[in-house]
């Protein structure tokens, strides 16, 4: 029997041939012999400076005492290049962190070594399009892709996890995920913290049986309301305490969790001072009392510890919110079954109080632990201004008259975009886009009226980093809106935007430089595989 992925594969080929290479020489389709069948072949004419293999496999980490848990596990090994390009978690299920610069060309060699389909997809990295991770090109077990493409990002804290259709939370979950590290010389030149005071945070929630090993529910509840887990982990540790010195650090958050949203505050009530987001620098540093950081966000703070005692602890948590709208429409819209509006007993809801989980979603509970553990060795001032950014302008914009409205819906068991449910090779009309074009694009999660399920979504789109224009709120919202308004970082370069019920959320994206398929997708992931995901094609 043929291959459903092998299938799609070449359904692809269609778009490719009336789409024009762009800046990138995309490698041939061939078989090679060896411990991994090569799915497509290094190009003769891409010279990269830095090479990279990932293999996924099957392993057995210690994550909590007693039996060990099984995971999938990537594995990364640096064949050409500096060795500091990758640094393997061996402690844990994460995948390495891969760090590069600005302008380096990389080639990657990802062996599939599990026994199912997987591929993987670079967050937040402007690639072309046969080098993005759509799902056609998930590989079987015992293939191997390669990916090329020159770094063309500005520094920042991206990251790479698996994107297999129906597959990509299990996956994700399982271990298929790790941090890709951007440097440049504008970003160096600001002389902020670095090396050991420089710490990412991967942010993750899990649930474990009596074997220790991994629990994961996708029922049709769990899959609408997206997978919430008993316990959090951070850079795949439970009970994670972070060692500092007295003097200011620079921490980056991502969370990589499945659905879950946090809200981010310290548990004595200090301001946050936010200098970064999913594409880097901010122009300048920005204060807030807590920061809303959904699944697929990053977050970037600088927080100086020198102004506290040695032995002394402070705590990073997640503060109470609402996570769907309350005296209105419910759940369920229209005062259906699940309307009504009662808060659960610890903030978020109807579905917090529906989640099961022992953390519910907008619910308050500890995320880690910084204790200071030695004095510093001398003070680092914040820089007043960090970099430089080009404000996109509505007027530039190709369709600045008619937005692109992109409906976001749950009803009837399904999760659309527009009425839509995902399908490989399924591009329609209004989601075609020609290249080299700044596109105005409006999320719109029941700001006319909900229309189903009311619940946040965190929209990724894939490709170009892109800027929030504007967020408007309808009045059956404002309450629920109240309790996290105040977090949502404003300005910088985003990929990934929390759109909340009854919001409309406008944002300008560039398409620039690569022709093909590039999808758009609610980033809880549990929606993602339900069907909130959709192809757009530039050419």
């Amino acid at each position: 029997m043929k291959s459903p992925i092998n299938q799609q594969r070449r359904q692809w080929l269609k778009y490719a041939a009336i789409t024009a290479v762009g800046a990138a020489t995309y490698p041939t389709w061939a078989q090679a012999t060896g411990k991994f069948k090569a799915v497509n072949q290094p190009s003769a004419n891409f010279i990269p400076d830095v090479e990279i293999e990932l293999t996924q496999e099957v392993a057995h980490v210690q994550l909590l005492d007693g039996q060990k848990t099984r995971v999938w596990k990537v594995l990364g090994k640096v064949l050409k290049g500096p060795s500091d390009a990758l640094q393997n978690s061996a402690d844990t299920y994460l995948a390495p962190t891969i760090r590069l610069r600005k302008g380096q060309k990389v080639r990657i060699f990802l062996n599939n070594n599990l026994p199912a389909h997987s591929i993987l997809h670079w967050h937040g990295l402007h690639v072309p399009a046969i080098m993005d991770g759509n799902p056609m090109f998930a590989i079987g077990t015992g293939e191997t892709y390669i990916y090329e493409f020159e770094l063309l990002n500005r520094a920042g804290m991206y990251w790479y996890h698996a994107h297999t259709h129906n597959l990509t939370a299990k996956q994700v979950y399982s271990g298929l995920a790790g941090l890709f590290i951007v440097q440049d010389d504008a970003e160096e030149a600001l002389d902020l913290p670095a090396g050991e005071f420089e710490v990412p945070l991967v942010i993750q929630d899990r649930s474990f049986d009596k074997e220790n090993q991994l629990a994961y529910s996708d029922h049709m509840m769990q899959r609408m309301q997206g997978f919430l887990g008993e316990r959090i982990l951070v850079n795949g540790q439970p009970d994670y305490v972070m060692p500092v010195a007295g003097q200011a650090y620079r921490l980056r958050l991502l969370n990589g969790s499945n659905s879950r949203i946090y809200k981010l505050g310290w548990s004595d009530g200090a301001k946050l001072t936010v200098i970064g987001v999913d594409g880097g620098l901010l122009e300048k540093p920005q204060v807030y009392p807590y920061v809303i950081l959904a699944p697929g966000e990053r977050v970037e703070l600088w927080v100086d510890f020198g102004t506290r005692e040695v032995g002394s602890e402070v705590t990073l948590r997640s503060l109470p919110f609402e996570s769907s709208m309350h005296g209105g429409m419910g759940m369920m819209g229209g005062g259906g079954m699940m309307g009504g509006g009662r808060r659960g007993m610890m903030g978020g809801g109807m579905m917090g109080m529906m989640s099961g989980s022992a953390l519910p979603l907008g619910s308050e509970y500890n995320l880690f632990s910084v204790k200071v553990v030695k004095a510093g060795k001398g003070k680092s001032k914040l820089p007043e201004k960090l970099t430089p950014i080009s404000k996109l302008k509505m007027n530039d914009a190709a369709n600045a008259d008619k937005p692109r409205s992109i409906r976001l819906s749950m009803r009837h068991m399904s999760a659309l975009l527009n009425g839509r449910s995902y399908k490989m090779n399924d591009v329609k009309a209004d989601e075609i886009i020609p290249v080299n074009t700044l596109q105005v694009i409006e999320f719109d999660n029941g700001f006319g009226g909900m229309n189903g399920m009311a619940m946040p979504h965190p929209m990724h789109l894939h490709g170009e980093q892109f800027q929030v224009i504007k967020r408007q709120v309808n009045a059956n919202s404002s309450d629920t809106y109240a309790s996290v308004s105040a977090g949502l970082v404003r300005g910088g370069w985003k990929d990934t935007v929390l759109v909340m019920p009854g919001e409309k959320v406008t944002v300008l994206k560039p398409f620039n430089d690569y022709t093909g398929l590039f999808m758009y997708h609610c980033h809880n992931l549990e929606h993602e595989d339900l069907g909130m995901m959709r192809d757009l094609l530039i050419k």
